[in-house]
């Protein structure tokens, strides 16, 4: 009998394209969050988003963005100075949805109408939304985070709110009163300071006008610079201080902001993140001199939470396509999703993600519930926690999840190396892995308010796994242990924020989530014998985990 030979034109034993499915309703962990800390008719909100962000058109529109790199005018045909950067009408497609979803800072104005979950929707769908291509939920994230901040001044705030807060997406170089939506951007970061802010050098001189200010530095990486409004920090009389800086000046003159170039960056390529020089810029004080840190210390408390829900995403993004790869794909007599070590990988991927957005959730809904003295109290403290330890977990959670695409996961198409190559941002960005563990222990030590408000969270789930209540009981003890030996507490900050973070997330999955990945959570990361790898589970109900986080179509 001869056997037809295949045709090497027809590609068999691949596994189709993850599109056509709902990318909010397709993620059981995301969805029982937000009832759980909501209501249904959050998740009922969310779907249309959800729909949209799983369908082929913005898999095609992410990877065109990134394809098609955003390039810097200097100067137009006249030799006049313009600094525009110009982007792929992808990257506008993208944009106009996250505003028209209002991903940006309608939360805010939702929250002051009386929403009460306008945060954790707003935070819901930036999860999902972030899933079709991270690069554009930069400057979504940075106007989100302006708000609070602005609103250290409150005619600042009533004159740029608005703005930001509205589902009208606007580009384009023009003042304030001729736009019908707003983007807002930051500076902060300088060459010879990085992290340390108060090494800033930039100054700042009064012009004269009442709390307008001439800017005079170099800013080391802003992103997104064709933003309507940046918050900077420069050194006036008084000391450090944060200013409102606009893009275009009311009478229609560009203010002096000169884009030097744009970075050459490691993942994203859709984001333009610039190097400004600011010679002479008029910039508006916010807040008191000498006080920028303080004042804008709330766009910085936002911007960490949705490096926290960047990470989950990329989490989230990489396992689904992991499980619908594996679920799929046929090797060695079966489906890759039936062999016993790859479901062990894959449940571990898995109970990582669900883990991440648990947190994230956690935390979006304690911004919803901030008059609360513990939801305060837990937020300033879990906010540098999940942002040290999500975004810590996030590249060797994306790596695994690409190997198990094989060589298909090594290529671009597949979209798995460019979130590789993201993966590490949200660590960085925000304060590194180092400047948040260290920030948890000035929370600790300052705000006694923030330990009682750790333990109260982790002890709603006090004997429901012995495994969970003994590592709180050993990360009390480390607490007390803290300052102990030459280096002091300082040296033992990230070991401890580890602790600290695993904890509420297990505390989280104990209460909540389905026995199996409650129990694959608390034997793998709360035991002294973990050994980082994925894979190495030992539970017996993987199966149920896997079926869990692989989505449908």
């Amino acid at each position: 009998m001869t056997v037809a030979s295949p045709d090497p034109r027809t590609a068999t034993n691949q596994a189709p394209p993850l599109v056509g499915h709902n990318v909010v309703t397709a993620d059981r962990a995301l969805t029982e969050a937000v009832v759980r800390h909501g209501a249904a008719e959050v998740v009922d909100d969310l779907t249309s988003l959800g729909a949209e962000a799983g369908s082929a058109e913005a898999r095609e529109h992410g990877m065109l963005a990134n394809r098609h790199h955003p390039g810097l005018t200097p100067y137009d045909r006249f030799g006049n100075r313009v600094d525009e950067v110009e982007f792929h009408p992808s990257w506008h497609w993208l944009m106009e949805r996250a505003v028209g979803h209002g991903l940006q800072a309608a939360p805010w104005e939702q929250q002051a109408a009386g929403d009460p979950y306008a945060h954790l929707r707003r935070a819901a769908g930036f999860l999902a939304w972030s899933q079709t291509e991270p690069g554009h939920g930069c400057p979504i994230s940075m106007t989100y985070a302006a708000v609070p901040a602005l609103r250290a001044d409150d005619a600042i705030a009533r004159t740029w709110t608005p703005l930001l807060a509205a589902r009208s997406y606007d580009p384009g170089v023009r003042p304030r009163s001729s736009k019908t939506g707003a983007l807002a951007g930051m500076g902060m970061t300088e060459k010879q300071g990085g992290s340390d802010v108060r090494a800033n050098q930039t100054e700042a001189r009064p012009t004269g006008d009442d709390g307008w200010y001439a800017l005079h530095g170099h800013k080391w990486f802003t992103s997104a610079p064709m933003n309507d409004v940046f918050l900077v920090l420069g050194q006036a009389e008084g000391g450090l201080t944060c200013f409102v800086v606009p893009r275009v000046l009311e009478d229609g003159t560009r203010n002096r902001i000169d884009v030097v170039r744009l970075k050459d960056k490691l993942g994203n390529r859709s984001n333009a993140s610039g190097e400004l020089e600011l010679s002479g810029t008029l910039a508006q004080r916010l807040g008191d001199e000498g006080r920028g840190v303080r004042t804008i210390i709330e766009m910085v408390a936002a911007t960490r939470l949705d490096c926290v829900l960047g990470s989950a995403a990329l989490m989230r993004h990489a396992l689904a396509e992991a499980s619908w790869h594996v679920s799929h794909r046929s090797a060695f007599g079966g489906l890759l999703a039936d062999k016993p070590l790859m479901q062990n990988v894959v449940a571990d991927l898995a109970v990582e993600s669900e883990a991440a957005t648990a947190l994230a959730m956690r935390l979006a809904a304690a911004v919803d519930r901030a008059d609360d003295p513990h939801e305060a109290a837990l937020r300033r403290i879990a906010l540098p926690l999940a942002k040290f330890w999500v975004c810590k977990r996030t590249p060797a959670m994306v790596a695994e999840a690409l190997e198990c695409l094989g060589g298909n996961g090594y290529v671009e198409d597949s979209g798995l190396p460019l979130m590789f190559r993201e993966s590490p941002l949200n660590s960085i960005w925000e304060g590194s892995g180092n400047v948040n563990a260290l920030d948890v222990l000035r929370a600790l030590s300052r705000e006694p308010e923030v330990l009682q408000a750790w333990i109260t969270e982790v002890g709603a789930a006090r004997g429901g796994d012995a495994r969970l209540d003994r590592a709180v009981d050993d990360t009390l003890a480390l607490l007390g242990e803290a300052g102990a030996g030459e280096a002091g507490p300082e040296a033992g900050a990230r070991r401890l924020a580890g602790a600290m973070a695993a904890c509420l997330q297990g505390s989280l999955l104990v209460r909540y989530a389905p026995p199996e990945v409650a129990d694959a959570f608390c034997g793998s990361r709360l035991g002294p014998a973990y050994g980082g790898t994925f894979g190495m589970l030992t539970s017996g109900s993987l199966r149920a985990v896997v079926e869990r986080a692989t989505p449908t179509v």
